[in-house]
């Protein structure tokens, strides 16, 4: 799996803007994510940034974004149809499952925001975690990846001390089909996955 890690990712502005977000105190057995998308004609939906905030945010990254793509999974550039900037609380003692994202995700990315000392993400070549390596926490840090089915398995969680706060930072389609054209994989397997992942975690906090 190629990964790519980009250190200082946001500039001074929008780093101290996530930093200073008001946001809510969790349960240290849970997760919050805020919701943040924007599409190519600037329609804005966003739970927890304003829509100027957001437009900033695609105007200042998504070019960049699309060059990391372009080095990691070119043919899929050409699907792009939105982008994503969630939000991500983490709470002290939440681990989320091992996976390898949903197959709308073109361009998958991390910025580590709050606070000064987490846990990073993990990746692995299975999903039982075989041959696992740590990309470490560090503030303003990005870890971008092009997902690919049942191949690029990753997982994270806080330290058990402090709430992990990261922006999740996705270029997104819903030309599933092609991806998995792209891919080589089974449009019907991927897209059962896709629908079924989100109930299995719900009920039984693993993916399928």
């Amino acid at each position: 799996m190629k990964i790519k890690v980009i250190d200082n990712f946001l500039n001074e502005k929008d780093f101290k803007m996530f930093q200073n977000l008001d946001l809510p105190e969790i349960s240290p057995d849970k997760i919050k994510i805020f919701h943040n998308k924007i599409d190519k004609d600037n329609n804005c939906f966003t739970e927890c940034v304003t829509n100027q905030m957001l437009k900033d945010l695609q105007d200042n990254y998504h070019q960049q974004a699309l060059k990391i793509l372009e080095e990691l999974c070119p043919e899929k550039i050409k699907l792009y149809n939105y982008s994503e900037f969630h939000v991500v609380l983490t709470g002290s003692k939440y681990k989320f499952p091992i996976h390898d994202d949903t197959p709308n995700k073109l361009l998958s990315g991390v910025i580590y925001i709050n606070p000064e000392k987490n846990k990073g993400t993990m990746f692995c070549d299975d999903k039982k975690g075989f041959n696992s390596k740590n990309v470490d926490w560090k503030q303003n840090r990005a870890v971008f990846f092009a997902r690919k089915e049942r191949e690029t398995w990753h997982s994270f969680e806080s330290d058990g001390i402090s709430t992990r706060v990261a922006v999740v930072y996705n270029l997104m389609t819903t030309d599933i089909k092609s991806v998995c054209k792209i891919e080589g994989k089974s449009f019907i397997l991927s897209l059962l996955r896709y629908k079924i992942n989100p109930f299995i975690y719900k009920f039984l906090k693993k993916v399928f």
